[in-house]
């Protein structure tokens, strides 16, 4: 353990916002692929996964290791949800219904890791983090980049249904490539820059982004199942990590409130309904309470009661 002060790191309620009062995320720091010949060979049980199922950015990780099968060859340990002055705490620390202690370091929390891959390291410590176990380091921990990755690093190690899903086609990589464009920073960090703004010029031009990605979104949807084409890709996942916690967090806590999901985007809403009622990697990657509590108790300058609200009921409808 590193003996300088990583707190600013760490606490979530000492962050920092622009001068304006916006909320700026900030780069993910590790950024290495995993490849057949480079410095990160594709091998089973290498490589160790860790994430929060609260974490939108870190379900994206496990929706697609499930879709792509790669259980059995990528472990994965998932923290307690709520996070506190020093991070995200690992079962050890923070016992929580299914959450895990860290079998690898017996790290007390996520940030033990990033300072063991880097003891100067000075970003946040933030999930996923795709650990290296042969070099004990990060690889990557941009969520994003860990999706194309586990979509075609280990295919031949994969069954060959399991190596032909293909998240990101050939075909369809520019039109996914420009939903990504808008859909990250006016939806997916738009509903965090809506909720962690500090003054009302910056909430309010935040949250109007939000709700025209919403409306462009749902003209997107009307009629389909999947975003682009007629079939299951990333842009999917990426958009509907957000989706799922809309209605549970973003329109309370976040302060999103013009309308909910479910009864403002028909077509958003079935599309979502359909992803988690129908596949596995969508339903198992949810964890309700770990949604509802982790944002309620670990936002104190949003929420210094730390009470978890109750609804909403049903927190997601059935089909």
């Amino acid at each position: 353990m590193s003996a300088r002060d990583v707190s600013s790191q760490s606490n979530i309620a000492v962050m920092k916002t622009e001068p304006d009062g916006s909320f700026k995320r900030q780069a993910s720091s590790f950024r290495d692929v995993i490849e057949a010949g480079g410095k990160y060979e594709p091998e089973r049980d290498r490589y160790h996964l860790y994430v929060s199922y609260a974490c939108p950015w870190a379900t994206r990780t496990l929706i697609t290791r499930k879709l792509k099968g790669l259980e059995d060859i990528i472990p994965v340990t998932v923290v307690s949800p709520r996070m506190g002055e020093q991070g995200w705490p690992f079962a050890s620390v923070d016992p929580f219904p299914a959450a895990d202690a860290d079998p690898l370091h017996n790290s007390q929390h996520i940030k033990d890791l990033y300072l063991k891959a880097d003891p100067n390291y000075g970003g946040r410590f933030t999930v996923p983090v795709l650990w290296d176990k042969k070099n004990q380091t990060i690889v990557n921990n941009e969520s994003s980049e860990i999706l194309r990755i586990f979509n075609t690093a280990f295919n031949h190690l994969l069954p060959a249904d399991k190596a032909a899903v293909d998240l990101y086609p050939e075909e369809l990589r520019s039109e996914i490539d420009a939903l990504n464009e808008w859909t990250y920073p006016n939806l997916n960090n738009g509903v965090y820059r809506s909720g962690f703004a500090t003054t009302q010029a910056a909430y309010e031009k935040a949250v109007h982004e939000v709700f025209d990605s919403l409306d462009r979104l749902e003209k997107l949807l009307e009629g389909k199942d999947y975003i682009i084409g007629d079939r299951l890709t990333e842009a999917d996942i990426r958009v509907w990590v957000t989706i799922i916690r809309f209605d549970p967090v973003y329109v309370g806590h976040f302060k999103c409130n013009f309308r909910t999901i479910r009864d403002g985007y028909p077509a958003i809403d079935l599309w979502m309904r359909k992803l988690y009622w129908n596949s596995d990697a969508f339903k198992s990657s949810t964890n309700f309470e770990h949604i509802k509590t982790h944002y309620y108790w670990s936002h104190p300058s949003i929420n210094p009661t730390r009470i978890v609200p109750a609804g909403p009921i049903p927190v997601i409808k059935p089909l």
